[in-house]
């Protein structure tokens, strides 16, 4: 796990939650205990109904293919070895989108509306990254 050369999250009072779960392999996400909104980003109020009152929920990890681009280009030189990847948002079951990479399949494959499943690359000691695969 050392000499990662992409780019790492910097992790603050408002991320450290949804990355420490990420560390533990929870896809972790705030609800309003208002009108039960899952938020994300994290946030001190619910964009929905206003209320402060949230609680940490773990997601199931499953969702959709919501959009996607492939990268024939790398336009940071970590990414140099991974030309072709692709980059999607994917929808949770939860609603959240998560911008993220679709993994373990060929990218010619990538398609909108495909189920995925959460997988995890643990880059350094710290960081996991969640990524997604075709179920």
């Amino acid at each position: 796990m050392t000499g990662y050369d992409k780019p790492l999250p910097k992790l603050n009072s408002d991320t450290r939650p949804f990355w420490e779960g990420c560390k533990k392999h929870e896809l972790r996400f705030q609800r309003c205990l208002g009108c039960g909104h899952v938020i994300w980003p994290s946030s001190i109020i619910c964009p929905k109904c206003h209320a402060r009152d949230t609680e940490w929920i773990v997601a199931s990890g499953h969702g959709i293919v919501y959009t996607y681009a492939t990268y024939h280009v790398a336009y940071h030189p970590g990414f140099l070895s991974d030309i072709p990847y692709v980059v999607a948002i994917v929808e949770l079951d939860e609603g959240p989108h998560l911008l993220t990479n679709i993994i373990n399949c060929r990218v010619d494959d990538v398609k909108c509306g495909m189920d995925v499943t959460v997988v995890w690359e643990d880059v350094t000691p710290e960081i996991s990254l969640p990524k997604f695969s075709p179920d």
